[in-house]
């Protein structure tokens, strides 16, 4: 069993310590060993005094370290349960040892156990995490290859419904969409580089951004420009399921910004409400100058309800939970948490209204039941 260099450093501290004991000749610290009779054997990872000569096989040339206890040695478990550990060997002038010792001893003994099983844990969580490294990167590599076809594809298509404005839009948007999924592969690929991938953290700070690095904009984008695949997606998906279908309408306010995060976030928000909202109801995106702020906008992903009760309206922030609506759907529990955050970083907010109609009573598509999700944007 290899150990770290963090617990051989605390190994030799810890034997250290009894440098002012001459009644102690020799302490030596074993690692159990899986053997191939089904019973463990031991190996000698660390002693003490430093002049001790240890064999290559790990006993001290005296006698085998399985042996049985002589007159003037005595052996503590390092045991996690059931599970042994290894052991510290004690060879000491006089039996039994002087309670002082004696429980120095032991005391010793239980922080090595404890930090063995720490070490132990921590290789295991280094191998475990190498491997579905390899697995992802392997999976990145093979989506490669049903992505370009589906380019290919895609491309010939185009070719052939040449004046078929209809149909034309409809492939436009399958080849828009198989790019994103490229940029959040190459995101991914950037991630596995370690030092060499952009950092996903807002400056200074620990919480992750919603976007992946490689997908954040630095081009300010018009709000049209942001919107229209979004738009295009959310019809398509409102006629296959059946529901009626809101957009905001031709004219709309001439505000630019971040267009990767924005469009994150709103396709989130979208995709939330065809998954969860009631089956065949209403959903409709509002957009609306924001009267306390000049400039200010606020983009409104609704629903027709029901509404989301009053006690999970702030918990659905929160990472990890997810309404009473959602129990039993796929669903992680992240999108508005992180779509929160990053609406804070970049100035603005994200936050619930119930029910739409409250937003602009004067609108008669806004249902007077149900949920709104409103993006302000500065």
């Amino acid at each position: 069993m290899q150990v770290s260099k963090r617990f051989l450093a605390l190994l030799d501290q810890q034997l250290a310590q009894f440098t002012d004991r001459p009644d102690l000749r020799a302490l030596v610290v074993y690692a159990a060993l899986p053997g191939d009779n089904g019973r463990p054997t031991l190996m000698a990872i660390g002693h003490w005094p430093a002049a001790l000569a240890l064999r290559a096989n790990g006993s001290d040339g005296a006698d085998d370290p399985a042996d049985a206890e002589s007159d003037t040695r005595r052996w503590l478990a390092l045991r996690d349960g059931s599970l042994l550990l290894g052991a510290l060997r004690v060879d000491a002038d006089q039996l039994p040892w002087p309670p002082a010792l004696e429980a120095r001893l032991e005391a010793t003994a239980r922080c090595l156990t404890e930090a063995l099983r720490l070490d132990m844990d921590q290789q295991q969580l280094g191998r475990e995490l190498a491997r579905r490294e390899d697995q992802l990167r392997l999976l990145v590599h093979q989506l490669r290859n049903p992505l370009a076809a589906l380019r290919t594809f895609g491309q010939l298509l185009r070719r052939r419904l040449d004046g078929d404005e209809a149909n034309l839009s409809l492939v436009d948007n399958l080849l828009h969409e198989q790019g994103q999924i490229n940029r959040y592969l190459d995101a991914i690929e950037a991630i596995d580089q370690g030092g060499a991938a952009p950092s996903l953290s807002a400056s200074g700070g620990t919480t992750p951004l919603l976007l992946p690095p490689g997908l954040q904009g630095d081009t300010p984008q018009p709000l049209a420009e942001i919107l229209q695949p979004l738009l295009e997606r959310a019809a398509a998906t409102a006629k296959l399921q059946g529901r009626p279908w809101y957009g905001p309408g031709p004219s709309l306010p001439p505000w630019q910004g971040d267009g990767s995060a924005v469009a994150e976030i709103l396709a989130n928000l979208l995709e939330n409400a065809f998954r969860y909202s009631r089956s065949g109801g209403p959903i409709g995106l509002l957009c609306q100058p924001c009267p306390a702020a000049a400039g200010a906008i606020t983009l409104a992903v609704w629903d027709g309800g029901p509404e989301i009760p009053a006690e999970e309206r702030t918990r659905i922030f929160e990472r990890g939970q997810r309404g009473s609506t959602g129990a039993g759907r796929p669903g992680s529990g992240l999108g508005l948490a992180l779509g929160r955050e990053l609406a804070a970083q970049l100035g603005g907010s994200l936050r619930l209204q119930t029910p739409p109609a409250a937003l602009d009573p004067h609108n008669p598509d806004l249902p007077g039941s149900g949920n709104a999700f409103c993006l302000q944007l500065p």
